[in-house]
């Protein structure tokens, strides 16, 4: 799995970064004028659970190594948006593969999965061979077939997809996605979500390990 943070919100008018847009945002809505400490006063509101400042700054992912099961996770997360790599278009005779762990240390699942894998191929390849169409032949696929997309998502969807997917509770696949993410946002807007870092590693420090 490959976790790249490509874009993020700048304030480029001139008067500073992401968490200085926030502010000015936030301070509308209190015929305010900036003190010149951004971080205060967003530290503040988010303490009140004021986070609708926060949809006004958003950051894009492009993520690839990641099962279409865990795809299918992510784009339930509407206040998103989405373009992933298409299987009508691009060929998957010899597709990547995402293995769940339980299934790579157990040498008879593995054995079991491997001859699955090589059928799959097998009968995709003879598929397109006959003529069938890529759209159609994709129907062979699994939920293993690794998969590569973008996402773009405002900062009060991300800090809701970060309690819900870094949790003991959520898949391991978009759980290590989510970790990925918020580790790689933290530099840009520690503010926002260095609180959630922070909370999180020091909750579930096994999820965050190397």
């Amino acid at each position: 799995m490959e976790v790249e943070l490509i874009a993020i919100t700048q304030y480029l008018a001139g008067r500073g970064g992401t968490e200085e847009l926030i502010e000015r945002a936030g301070r509308v809505c209190y015929r305010s004028e900036s003190r010149g400490n951004p971080a205060a006063f967003l530290r503040a509101r988010l303490r009140e659970g004021h986070e609708s400042i926060i949809e006004h700054a958003s950051a894009t992912f492009e993520i690839s190594g990641i099962s279409r099961a865990c795809s299918h996770q992510l784009v339930r997360h509407r206040l998103a948006s989405f373009s992933q790599e298409s299987q009508r278009y691009v060929t998957m005779s010899d597709p990547d593969m995402v293995i769940p762990n339980a299934i790579q240390d157990n040498a008879e699942a593995q054995a079991i999965w491997d001859e699955f894998v090589e059928e799959v191929k097998t009968v995709y390849a003879e598929l397109r061979a006959r003529g069938i169409r890529k759209e159609d032949a994709r129907f062979v696929l699994p939920n293993a077939a690794a998969t590569r997309l973008v996402l773009t998502m405002n900062f009060r969807e991300l800090r809701h997809f970060f309690r819900v997917r870094i949790a003991p509770e959520a898949q391991w696949e978009i759980r290590s996605m989510a970790v990925a993410m918020l580790i790689e946002l933290v530099p840009h807007a520690p503010t926002v979500f260095g609180d959630l870092l922070a909370e999180m590693s020091t909750a579930h420090p096994d999820f965050f390990e190397a």
